[in-house]
């Protein structure tokens, strides 16, 4: 009876919002689907009548072809360094130079900040030509680095951004105390305010991710040796110049979202968080 009740007081509106919420998230969860159900199937199935359906045939071997003779377990070792060391360098460097522009008072301090900011307005592949012409001309390319330190350069700005406005949200009386009691700057730093911006750490960890872990261009002109690419440039290279099987790069593509994933849902509870707080704190 009181189930019958509930059921009676949805208006319209409410049903017609939990319709576009329900349609909202099948139109979201379809691609996933369908990705996965691409990566077991052959090349007539996908070209075939069955391009939606789940496969007639599950091959999971497509899965060991990817790995072993698409050598994309070699470009996901390679991506995971290269985005877990952009990520560490980036939060470092970012913590630093946010604490030294926000708190310490010298001069051109503002100018500073106004300088990193603009680094917001340039699209990462603008600086394609140049960046390539000075990576050339110092030895990096083909290397790790080649792509680490575009990746921490383009991500300072957005981060520096993030972590400003919890650094002051931060009271100045927390430092004071620490002053008095004995500790340095870098102990102020490390011992009172790095610990209070672990959502902006997160934040700014999850967007580091993303930006480092899909991107392509770069992948592909700054690194040549096979043994050293990426997943995304490693992923592009498994298409065939006369014929392409689909079904690997289809699985080598579920592997690539699996981290993606696993990050998200391990740390978005920290994200809705800083979002929260930083929009209380505004």
């Amino acid at each position: 009876m009181k189930h019958a009740l509930r059921l009676g007081k949805i208006t319209p509106t409410t049903a017609v919002t939990q319709a576009f919420l329900v349609l909202w998230t099948v139109v979201n969860i379809f691609p996933l689907y369908w990705l996965l159900a691409f990566s077991l199937k052959d090349n007539a199935e996908i070209f075939g009548d069955n391009v939606i359906g789940l496969p007639r045939k599950w091959l999971f071997a497509n899965y060991g072809q990817a790995l072993v003779g698409g050598k994309v377990g070699v470009y996901l070792a390679n991506s995971a360094i290269v985005t877990g060391l952009t990520i560490v360098l980036t939060v470092v460097v970012a913590l630093m130079a946010t604490y030294a522009l926000t708190r310490m008072k010298w001069r051109g301090r503002g100018a500073m900040m106004v300088f990193m900011m603009l680094g917001l307005m340039i699209p990462i592949h603008a600086a394609l030509l140049p960046l390539f012409i000075v990576m050339s001309r110092v030895h990096l390319l083909s290397t790790r680095w080649a792509l680490i330190l575009p990746y921490v350069a383009f991500g300072i700005p957005m981060a520096i951004m993030i972590v400003s406005g919890f650094i002051d949200s931060i009271p100045r009386e927390l430092e004071e105390a620490a002053c008095i009691d004995g500790c340095t700057i870098y102990g102020i730093f490390v011992r009172v305010v790095a610990p209070m911006l672990m959502p902006a750490i997160v934040t700014v960890s999850i967007f580091t991710f993303l930006q480092s872990w899909n991107e392509l261009l770069f992948a592909q002109v700054f690194v040549s040796k096979d043994a050293l690419r990426t997943l995304t440039a490693g992923i592009q290279s498994m298409y065939g110049q006369y014929q392409t099987d689909w079904g690997p790069i289809g699985a080598a593509l579920v592997i690539a979202t699996i981290p993606t994933l696993a990050i998200y849902l391990a740390m978005s509870g920290q994200v809705q968080k800083s979002f929260i707080a930083g929009a209380v704190k505004g």
